[in-house]
């Protein structure tokens, strides 16, 4: 009977290994990930920022968005008739994708959101505490305070 006890005590400690050294070996891979598809995740971002600028100027007839990227790499965001600006910056050392309005309230933070792997290293994605981020809708609310505009759509 003991014996019976320490072999599915020992089976238990190997399943619990392997697991561990399962989940280190997707963390390694998602970690891999991040940093080789970071500049993909980078071109979504301005891609998606360039198209919803171009969608609000659509609707508004008019330029009242503009981009303009730095020497850095980043891009500024001014809407027409105000002082504020928005910019999206792309760390490579740290993975993230930083949007910065002057348009904000003192108290209110930036928003940071890190490029993290997924898919066991397969593919990235943004993340904003620790769940997937809908940049759209993130940015999207960014772009209604920089033009004066509550943060809900």
């Amino acid at each position: 009977m003991s014996d019976e006890r320490l072999k599915r005590s020992a089976e238990e400690f190997l399943a619990a290994k392997l697991s561990e050294e399962g989940q280190s070996q997707d963390v390694e891979l998602n970690r891999a990930a991040a940093i080789s598809l970071a500049p993909t995740v980078w071109r979504r971002v301005t891609n998606a920022v360039a198209e919803q600028c171009k969608a609000w100027n659509d609707v508004t007839g008019e330029e009242t968005l503009t981009i303009k990227e730095t020497f850095l790499g980043d891009l500024r965001i001014k809407c027409a008739g105000r002082p504020h600006q928005l910019t999206v910056h792309f760390d490579s050392r740290k993975l993230t994708v930083t949007l910065k309005n002057t348009a904000r309230e003192e108290h209110e933070k930036d928003v940071i959101l890190q490029i993290e792997g997924c898919s066991s290293g397969r593919d990235a994605q943004l993340v904003k505490n620790d769940c997937p981020a809908n940049f759209d809708l993130i940015f999207l609310s960014e772009l209604r305070v920089l033009a004066g505009m509550s943060r809900q759509i």
